[in-house]
Parts: structure tokens; C-alpha cells; sequence
């Protein structure tokens, strides 16, 4: 995909993975609409991060969660750049519960995981999917290797990503052969999500390749997909710098 002039729309884009995301993009050419929930500050900070780069950026409240409030969104950027022909669901969150305190595991934890993580990307996705295929766009689902191997910040998190994997499948099929639907496998990550959390990080540190991931890994690999991704479709991709080897 040529990306000078495209429209990228990025849940969750002011901070974190979905500002490195943003950024990374937008040092590619890519105009950016910038989704947040609750991180404003951050959010219209990213924006101005990426005006540098002589793009255009917006930012746009919604709760991805919130069928009707996605679809005001996508219409909204519809209406301000035009064209969508990049969707990264990078949206999501977490309750740090250890795998084995069953009990620990509230049933608003398990809504809170697949209402973000699944339905949201859902919502997203559907909300776009008109513009994206008149544009042979692609999407981009940012998953986890909790999704993969049932380990991370909980159960209802690891589930949850594990249906984002298979949510992208789904997608791949249903909107082929104009749309291209690709998920982002990260391992631990270095942002504030688990600032704190100690030993949560300490069991990923030891990878092969020596360290944690940082956003600027995960989005490196996100535009690399996006941009020479041309022919795959479906694929979730592990970016844990060998840890799951």
C-alpha cells in the first residue's frame, strides 16, 4: 500500500502503542485520527506530535465499547479526511488478577476485557468497513501472546485476546479480498499499563533477544505489514522478541 496521503483512524491513540502507531505512520506520510476514551491531555498531545510531520491529525472521543458512539466517530472522520484505508484496533485494557485467584475474577472484569478487547474492534471494524473496502483498505488488530499461550494479566484478558485472534480470521474471511485483516502478537510491552507491576514483567524480561518490547517494536512491524502486507490476510504476528520460541 502506498501510504502518503492515507487515512489512518487508531483506537486508543494517544498513548502507549497506539501513539508510537501514530507517530511511526505519520513519518510515513499517513494522516491520523486519533480515538481516546478518557486520555485527552494525551491525546491532543500525539496530535500535535504528528502535525510535525506536516500531516493532518485529529482526535475523536469514543467509547469503542459503545456501538452508537463508534459509529459518530468513523462518520465523523468520514467527514473530515474524507476516506478511512487503515483501521489499527489498538484500543484495549486490563484488571491485573493472578491466573490462579479464580475467585479474584469479577464478572465486571470479564465485561470490561471483552466489551474493549473484542466487541470494540468489532464495532470498530463493522463501523468501517464500508470505507475501508471501497478503498481496498486493511485493518490491523493489536492482540497479545496472552491470546496465544492462556498466561498474562488474567484470565479474562487472555481470553479476550485470544478472541481478538480469532476475530481477525473471521474478519480476513468476510471482508476479503478488498480489506486485509492482520493481527500484532506483542509480549510484554514497556508503557504505563504495567508501570508498577514488578513481577508481571519480570517473567518476560529474559528473551532471547535480551529485553522487553517497546511501542516503537510493535509499530515498527504494524507499518511494515500495512505498507508490504499486499498479499497476507488473516495472520497474527508475535513480536516478543523470541520469548514464545
Amino acid at each position: 500500500m502506498i501510504l502518503v496521503g492515507r487515512t489512518a483512524l487508531i483506537t486508543g491513540g494517544g498513548t502507549g502503542i497506539g501513539r508510537a502507531i501514530a507517530l511511526n505512520l505519520a513519518s510515513m506520510g499517513v494522516n491520523i485520527a486519533i480515538n481516546y476514551s478518557k486520555s485527552l491531555v494525551e491525546a491532543e498531545k500525539t496530535v500535535r506530535d504528528i502535525e510535525a510531520f506536516g500531516v493532518i491529525a485529529k482526535p475523536y472521543k469514543a467509547n469503542v465499547s459503545i456501538a452508537s458512539e463508534v459509529d459518530e466517530m468513523c462518520q465523523s472522520v468520514i467527514k473530515d479526511f474524507d476516506t478511512i484505508d487503515i483501521l489499527v484496533n489498538n484500543a484495549g485494557t486490563t484488571n491485573y488478577v493472578p491466573l490462579n485467584d479464580l475467585d479474584g475474577l469479577k464478572d465486571e472484569y470479564w465485561d470490561s476485557a471483552f466489551n474493549v478487547n473484542v466487541k470494540g474492534a468489532f464495532y470498530t471494524s463493522r463501523a468501517c468497513k464500508d470505507e475501508l473496502k471501497k478503498n481496498k483498505g486493511c485493518i490491523i488488530n493489536i492482540t497479545s501472546i496472552a491470546g496465544l499461550n492462556g498466561n498474562g494479566s488474567s484470565i479474562a484478558y487472555a481470553a479476550s485476546k485470544a478472541a481478538s485472534i480469532s476475530l481477525t480470521k473471521s474478519l480476513a474471511r468476510v471482508l476479503a479480498p478488498e480489506v486485509k485483516v492482520n493481527a500484532i502478537a506483542p509480549g510484554i510491552v514497556k508503557t504505563r499499563w504495567v508501570d508498577g507491576q514488578v513481577s508481571h514483567v519480570k517473567q518476560y524480561e529474559e528473551t532471547p533477544l535480551g529485553r522487553i518490547a517497546y511501542p516503537e517494536d510493535v509499530a515498527n512491524i504494524t507499518s511494515a505489514i500495512i505498507q508490504g502486507g499486499d498479499f497476507v490476510t488473516g495472520q497474527t504476528v508475535v513480536v516478543d522478541g523470541g520469548w514464545t520460541l
